[in-house]
């Protein structure tokens, strides 16, 4: 039963179209995917065979942010998964095509660690209230069938490029579960696990708010309430730089967003405030 204190549920309690996830490292991170039934995820990793690890420097403390290669290699019922859903990654192809998107069973997705839900059309009150950023959101969900449709989709397909801050496994799951994408080029993506750690720098070391007490308890009451407003104003649910992109337009979307990066940068950097002005 999802609440305020936790989002554990039981497997009987999964329906198609589901967001969930799996706490990795201690609790420290947590991996994403959309449930499509009958035990089988589709979930988002930096590439086919490269699944362990973040590509950054994090990888000195993180473990794997998905199921092991070999026990995905292994299984008999991911094997007959991929079969079914990705026949091109027969005979050991490397899974480009992919870009990532990748199919498993839910006992290779959860790798040993807990079932949850990640919850959508939360109400302010209950999205303060879990302090912990990744796990709800304001947004709402589209219908379940569109939901696996875009996971599907995407799965032969891909999600473009793997990145930790702007296009990770929950950024992946949020679009298949509402068809938003963030619009903007400087900022973290649609991850409620980034914008609480952005939020929490933002509130220690940003807010001047923090020099108009000395006591511990009104510091601490000055950076909770920064760190609240961060993670508010940052969700997807509440964000104004998100348009709704259909999958179908999503690949020929982010090749041009790949192509005017570069002069959007260019243009950044002429501009005083390191900011370019929307028409």
């Amino acid at each position: 039963m999802v609440g305020v204190l936790s989002n554990k549920v039981g497997r009987d309690e999964l329906k198609p179209g589901d967001h969930i996830y799996s706490w990795r490292s201690a609790y420290l991170y947590s991996h994403h995917g959309i449930y499509i039934g009958d035990e089988k995820v589709v979930h988002f990793t930096r590439a086919a065979g490269q699944e362990i690890g973040t590509g950054t420097v994090l990888d000195l403390i993180l473990l794997s942010s998905s199921p092991t290669t070999h026990a995905a290699d292994t299984c008999d019922r991911c094997a007959a998964t991929r079969d079914q859903h990705q026949p091109e990654l027969r005979n050991g192809s490397d899974g480009s095509a992919g870009g990532g998107v990748i199919i498993s069973c839910l006992d290779c997705f959860l790798d040993g660690g807990n079932l949850y839900l990640f919850t959508y059309n939360v109400s302010p009150a209950f999205f303060l209230a879990k302090a912990r950023g990744g796990t709800c959101t304001l947004a709402r969900s589209d219908l379940p069938e569109l939901v696996v449709h875009r996971a599907l989709f995407l799965l032969t397909r891909g999600f473009g490029a793997y990145c930790l801050f702007k296009n990770n496994c929950e950024d992946f799951a949020i679009y298949c579960k509402t068809g938003l994408l963030v619009e903007t080029a400087f900022s973290v993506g649609r991850s409620g696990q980034l914008t609480s750690i952005t939020a929490a720098i933002s509130a220690v070391a940003s807010s001047p708010l923090r020099f108009l007490t000395t006591s511990a308890g009104g510091l601490a009451i000055v950076t909770t309430s920064m760190y609240c407003m961060g993670r508010y104003v940052a969700d997807i649910g509440v964000r104004r730089d998100v348009l709704k992109v259909p999958v179908e337009r999503l690949v020929e979307h982010v090749r041009i967003s790949a192509e005017e990066a570069p002069s959007v940068s260019a243009s950044a950097a002429a501009s005083p405030l390191g900011t370019t002005e929307r028409s």
